[in-house]
């Protein structure tokens, strides 16, 4: 445990994409060894970089109701690991929030995973989380990766950015919400009944 500690404590200090920033650097992560349920998603908004809390902003709100989960059980590290592919603000570009920056998985992510050794369920938020998780998907689009859904199941499943940006989406895919939402409230309750 004084391992994990540490590793948290070099992370939530890391200045190492500082010049590409808009902001000062602020690692924004929630984790501990115990946690059977790991969130993976992009990077942290400006909200969520101006509190701190990971998912503390709309978003956050909808993913909450996605999984079925209070914001004290979501906010439990001991429960839920929130690891996006980069731990700060990466600015806003035309279409929304900029990519997370690279280096910040190369430099932590690893190790970070490495960590969470009780993790049943894997989800997987946006683009660039899928693209690290799932690995090579040969072309295929977010919304067929998450239309997939059985394809990891149960131990990942890939969902689109509960971003407001991302209402369309939900408007063209009811099968979404429909049939995958209720089954994964399901997996959640499951998951993270057993480390009660």
């Amino acid at each position: 445990m004084a391992g994990f500690a540490q590793l948290l404590r070099e992370v939530r200090a890391c200045t190492a994409c500082a010049a590409q920033l808009p902001l000062a650097p602020r690692p924004v992560l929630q984790m501990h060894p115990a946690a059977r349920l790991l969130l993976a998603a992009q990077a942290p908004g400006r909200r969520v970089h101006e509190t701190g809390i990971p998912f503390n902003d709309v978003s956050g709100d909808r993913l909450r109701q996605w999984l079925g989960l209070s914001r004290e059980v979501f906010y439990d590290a001991q429960q839920v690991a929130l690891v996006p592919m980069a731990f700060c603000y990466p600015g806003t570009g035309a279409s929304g929030d900029l990519p997370p920056p690279r280096q910040c998985a190369r430099l932590w992510r690893q190790r970070l995973l490495s960590q969470l050794t009780h993790v049943e369920l894997t989800v997987v938020i946006g683009s660039h989380a899928l693209a690290y998780h799932y690995g090579s998907r040969r072309g295929q689009t977010l919304t067929e990766a998450v239309r997939d859904w059985q394809r990891h199941w149960p131990r990942m499943v890939a969902l689109p950015h509960p971003s407001p940006r991302n209402n369309r989406w939900l408007v063209r895919n009811r099968w979404f919400e429909a049939e995958l939402l209720p089954v994964l409230q399901k997996r959640v309750a499951e998951v993270l009944a057993g480390s009660a």
